[in-house]
């Protein structure tokens, strides 16, 4: 990771070199060994959701190739999406590169150009100069349009999973003289919801509030406005028991508080989860493994409700759960699958 002194978290350790990058090496090995033959694109499109890495990959491979920064130009198609400004770069594309043997333009957010911009882009991609290398980002590749993307060797990236932001945030916060309590790294990479640069943005608010750099669970959860495990721990334990009042004064009590349901919603999976787990295994290394997920109190209450026999917590319910979160972001009341998940199991 990169040894600078920036105060923002997501630039200071922001990838530089291949071996940094985290959860790509499906692209990563394309690239490197297209520089190793020489085999080099004049147009790429890099798609993904938010921060998976597009534009520091754009950067790395624009360095691998030898580009100089005076030859790398970057451009926020959402800031300069015209046909004008596209004709700027159209202009200077035919001019040689100042010190390196490529000119890289690395075009970000590029679905956000105007139709008349991606005219004007496209007959630059169909006849580019030999020194002239395109690297189009978006998050939307829906939007751009098909004869743009037929002339670009494109790469889809990968959400990372939360074992790799996991990997990411202890790694930050060792580097950063801070300690966390168990199950934080945890909740930081659910609450980065898939983005390299949501999850370090998270850990930067609980770092500039921490006044003793240790970090705590409740002290995430106060931060962030993340769902407090009492409330977690109380919804299913309501569900375990049958407690149909309980468990739906929970999730009314999720809605007064303005908690996103869906995040709710997910950290009750993961508990679930590790008491379905903890119910069937009995090799104790494989049991200290899901005790390190979480904090030791809320390892107490899953033990508990992993014991009780006559519990309602089965895989039936995993799927039930499964299927709230995934219809949650479309229902018109957004609490309605949660609650449907409650009339049902506690019936």
């Amino acid at each position: 990771m990169p040894k600078n002194t920036s105060s923002v978290l997501y630039r200071k350790y922001r990838p530089d070199d291949w071996n940094a990058v985290l959860g790509q090496d499906h692209i990563v090995s394309v690239l490197e060994n297209g520089i190793k033959l020489k085999r080099i694109s004049h147009a790429y499109l890099f798609s993904g959701s938010r921060g998976t890495g597009k534009t520091s990959i754009a950067r790395i491979f624009a360095k691998s190739l030898g580009v100089s920064d005076n030859d790398i130009y970057e451009i926020d198609a959402a800031s300069n999406r015209g046909i004008d400004d596209i004709r700027e770069i159209r202009d200077g594309v035919n001019v040689l590169p100042f010190e390196s043997e490529y000119k890289v333009y690395i075009i970000d957010e590029v679905h956000m150009l105007t139709k008349e911009a991606f005219n004007a882009i496209l007959k630059t991609l169909e006849e580019p100069p030999a020194h002239a290398i395109f690297i189009l980002a978006t998050t939307e590749t829906e939007k751009i349009p098909e004869t743009v993307i037929s002339r670009c060797q494109t790469f889809s990236f990968k959400r990372p999973t939360r074992e790799i932001l996991k990997t990411l945030i202890n790694k930050v916060t060792k580097k950063e003289g801070y300690a966390i309590d168990s199950g934080v790294a945890d909740l930081i990479a659910l609450l980065g919801d898939g983005s390299f640069r949501d999850t370090l943005g998270i850990l930067q608010k609980v770092f500039s509030t921490s006044e003793d750099k240790k970090v705590s669970i409740k002290e995430v959860e106060m931060i962030t406005g993340a769902p407090k495990g009492i409330l977690v721990n109380d919804f299913i334990s309501a569900l375990a028991n049958g407690e149909k009042e309980k468990a739906l004064s929970v999730v009314s009590q999720v809605k007064e508080d303005n908690i996103s349901i869906k995040t709710f919603i997910a950290l009750v999976l993961e508990k679930v989860r590790i008491i379905l787990l903890l119910k069937n295994i009995s090799i104790q290394k494989n049991i200290d493994k899901l005790k390190e997920q979480v904090s030791e109190d809320n390892w107490k209450v899953i033990e508990t409700l992993a014991k009780n026999e006559k519990s309602k917590i089965n895989s039936v319910l995993l799927l039930d759960l499964l299927k709230a979160y995934e219809a949650t972001g479309k229902a018109y009341i957004e609490s309605l699958p949660l609650e449907m998940v409650v009339v049902e199991i506690c019936a």
